[in-house]
């Protein structure tokens, strides 16, 4: 709890002191130190300040300072057989909420900080022993994840946070990052840096020694930098940097322990590298910086919660995010003074700095960084060796793969390789799955009487849950593939080879990124839009999303594609699929760009980082994690559905009436029947249009209905005419034929499956980054729309032609 959460003669033990910089030294040395009580005296007539007694005296802080205090309140609850007081008499009440202040200290909460690609998640899961998703391209982490290790006898609360490549306000990864840092105020920050890029990863090493924040530097990738036979003296660069540099590989656990135990030493204060640095940026920077400071470090709150020589930096390089925050902060009359001293100081600092450099202040202070970060590698010997060239056989593997003329062709190449696997080698497992299936179909029917009961379980769980649980070995196969594709690099390429394609449909070359991403699923997709830094490619981008076919509509797929087409033309049918999916997405794209959402787009920048073979548990890790959210799907969502989607298909009930006509008669099949005339033009039934309207929750729930919908009919099963053992679904496509759905008016069906409502959770996630609802009612309607208008076309275009 805070300090500012006891009430009056209230005591407490101290835990610890967050803040920054001066704020925390001198909260320190009045004697706010861990281990002592405090107790709290008396407020003021305003409650604020509050008088305190602590170590003999009395002191007064106000609230907002208090704030920043931990303690363990003295009426913590004393619970003896924790303590283990009958076996020490000597043990008191007062020893054991020490006891406990002391365990609480022992608890840090540290932040992950550093590029895209670096191994951020790969460390955040080989210590805590969680699932992110680790992928070999920028923009995996798209949102702050959290989860607990435990090492040396502490506690660690891990912060996995977004890849940036600075802390400037240019793209919202990077504001939020340091808003992370400045509003959570960690206990520790892990900057993870590429030790084969070490110059680069660095830069923003310099900008959290600028926030005057506790440090420690993981070294990742040492296997790959020592190979190489790349050299550096690790002391020298971290009393350089003032933070313990810390030889590690993620890959294969190597350095994590000796990393957590300096993450221990720095936050107990006994690392002997850690020390308060300032990076020297030469004398006008520097006369600059300690003018505006005078200002800065008269309001208690800023410094608080930032380091004052950062804020001075950021408005030396007209960082519009800090100058909105100090012109909102400075309410008041005397306080917009202030804020109008502060900016004409940081102007005449600019003109300064212009006039003796000729750069502005911005390149100034990067010049210096890098200036800085040159000197220290060269005081450290930094050599760089021949052994083995990280990028040699990755500059031959791009000559292929992203050649200007094989590109896209082995694009496409490698998803039909993907697709026609899927197919193939998933048949035998889902040939299993559904004779398992079918076989407890047929065992509850003999066993049960005839009823309610046994339909519900026969042709509501058993026909709606059996007909989505076959499709999991495909699911783990393509999740399999995309895994590999991501952990391996060549998603990056993807989204290189791309980037022409992309501005010519008026968007940014990283939108690739999330697009490729929708093709697992639309949700994680959206969230990643955040690593594009123009808001208005990032509004396209989520806008054509949908039309991304996600895992969700694999199901779908399989199951009309292996109904009405052949073995050898279904992984064909698939992948037209997906490439309508993406020429309509750039149609749109298009358009919007052009008429709707109009402005200036970004230059593309994307880091391409070497090629590297996946390890196989990574890759398991994945492919498992996928699949088991599909099966927690099938015991949740999907299940739920079929028993709703059976019971409106079996009430009202009348068993005299044909299974035909009681369905039709059904509340589904009234309902069905009433929206059947709006896909009149695409050839559906009511059944296929009733499938329509489950799948706005769930895009698998489409399937299970109509497997709900088509189960226990054997109206047909006599049928000659179809009696071909090697088609799958042969009776499926007999019911469908004889209800009227021909092959064409199946394909129009996936075109509409295709391009339709996304899921309610990615309209959700829509609304929820593009902040308005507006934009996410648009895209629920304009995609239906677009979905109409497609399947209407190719089923009416096509019965011309047949």
């Amino acid at each position: 709890m805070k300090l500012s959460e006891l009430k009056t003669g209230e005591k407490g033990i101290i835990v610890k002191v967050l803040g920054h910089g001066g704020f925390r030294k001198r909260i320190i040395e009045m004697g706010f130190i861990r281990g002592q009580e405090v107790e709290v005296l008396l407020n003021a007539p305003l409650q604020d300040p509050v008088k305190y007694k602590l170590m003999g005296y009395e002191v007064s802080l106000r609230h907002q300072e208090a704030d920043n205090i931990e303690v363990v309140s003295a009426d913590t609850p004393f619970e003896a057989t924790t303590f283990n007081l009958a076996t020490d008499s000597n043990r008191h009440e007062d020893d054991y909420i020490r006891h406990e202040a002391m365990k609480e200290r022992r608890t840090i909460n540290v932040a992950l900080v550093g590029n895209p690609n670096c191994g951020k998640t790969s460390l955040f899961n080989y210590a805590s022993g969680a699932h992110g998703h680790v992928g070999n391209y920028s923009g995996v982490t798209v949102d702050a994840t959290e989860a607990h290790a435990s090492m040396f006898g502490y506690e660690f609360n891990l912060t996995d946070l977004p890849g940036t490549y600075s802390l400037s306000c240019y793209s919202p990864e990077e504001l939020y990052v340091r808003e992370h840092l400045t509003e959570k105020m960690p206990d520790v920050v892990i900057n993870v840096i590429d030790s084969s890029n070490l110059e680069r990863n660095l830069y923003l090493t310099t900008q959290l020694v600028d926030m005057n924040i506790r440090m420690v530097c993981a070294l990742n990738m040492y296997d790959e930098f020592e190979r190489r036979g790349d050299q550096i003296n690790l002391d020298t660069l971290s009393t350089l940097f003032g933070m313990p540099m810390i030889p590690t590989s993620f890959k294969s656990g190597q350095g994590v322990k000796d990393l957590f135990r300096a993450v221990i030493q720095v936050y107990e204060g006994t690392s002997k590298f850690s020390r308060h640095l300032h990076i020297n940026y030469g004398h006008e920077i520097e006369d600059g910086i300690s003018h505006i400071q005078k200002y800065l470090k008269a309001d208690e709150h800023i410094t608080q919660h930032y380091s004052t020589r950062y804020l001075s930096l950021k408005l030396l390089e007209h960082d519009s995010q800090v100058l909105e925050y100090l012109g909102n902060h400075m309410a008041g009359e005397q306080r917009i003074q202030d804020f109008r001293n502060l900016t004409t100081e940081r102007d005449k600092a600019s003109a300064r700095v212009k006039e003796e450099t000729g750069s502005d202040s911005e390149t100034a202070i990067m010049d210096a960084k890098y200036g800085f970060i040159n000197g220290a590698l060269k005081e450290a010997d930094y050599k760089t060796g021949h052994k083995k060239d990280t990028y040699k056989a990755t500059h031959r593997i791009d000559g292929l793969l992203s050649h200007k003329y094989l590109g896209f062709p082995i694009f496409f190449f490698l998803l039909y390789i993907m697709f026609q696997t899927t197919f193939t080698l998933g048949q035998y497992p889902m040939d299993w799955i559904e004779e398992g299936v079918q076989w407890l179909g047929e065992k509850i029917s003999e066993g049960m009487t005839d009823g309610p009961l046994k339909a519900m379980l026969v042709d509501g769980v058993i026909g709606g849950v059996g007909s989505v649980i076959v499709f999991l070995p495909q699911i783990l196969i393509l999740y399999f593939f995309i895994s590999l594709m991501e952990d391996s690099g060549y998603m990056a390429r993807a989204a290189f080879i791309m980037d022409k394609l992309m501005h010519k449909m008026g968007l940014h070359g990283k939108s690739f990124i999330p697009l490729i991403m929708g093709f697992g699923c639309n949700v994680p997709a959206v969230m990643a839009t955040r690593t594009i830094e123009s808001r208005r490619s990032r509004i396209i981008t989520m806008m054509i999303l949908p039309f991304m076919s996600c895992s969700a509509r694999l199901p779908i797929y399989i199951m009309i594609a292996g109904t009405f087409f052949s073995l050898q033309y279904r992984s064909w049918v698939l992948l037209s699929l997906y490439a309508i999916g993406i020429v309509v997405s750039v149609v749109v794209s298009k358009i919007f760009s052009s008429l709707v959402i109009k402005g200036e787009d970004t230059p593309f920048v994307m880091e391409l980082p070497p090629y590297r073979w996946p390890t196989p548990k990574a890759i398991w890790r994945h492919t498992w994690e996928k699949g088991k959210e599909y099966l927690k799907k099938m015991g949740g969502i999907i299940l739920v559905a079929s028993i709703i989607v059976w019971a409106l298909g079996y009430f009202p009930h009348n068993e005299d009436l044909p299974r035909e006509q009681q369905q039709e008669q059904s509340y589904i099949g009234r309902m069905g029947k009433t929206i059947e005339p709006i896909f009149t033009p695409q050839g559906f039934n009511w059944k296929l249009d009733v499938s329509l309207l489950a799948g706005v929750g769930a895009k698998e729930i489409v399937a299970s209905t109509i497997g709900v919908l088509y189960s226990g009919d054997d109206s047909f099963g006599d049928d000659d005419s179809f009696s071909d053992d090697t088609e799958k679904y042969t009776r499926l496509r007999q019911m469908m034929l004889n209800e009227g759905i021909t092959p064409l008016a199946g394909y129009a069906y996936l075109i509409f499956i295709l391009l339709y409502f996304p899921c309610i959770a990615t309209i959700a996630a829509i609304k929820h980054e593009t902040g308005s609802w507006r934009w996410a009612s648009f895209a629920a309607v304009y995609t239906t729309v677009v979905a109409w208008i497609a399947s209407m076309l190719v089923f009416q275009i096509g019965s011309l032609l047949i």
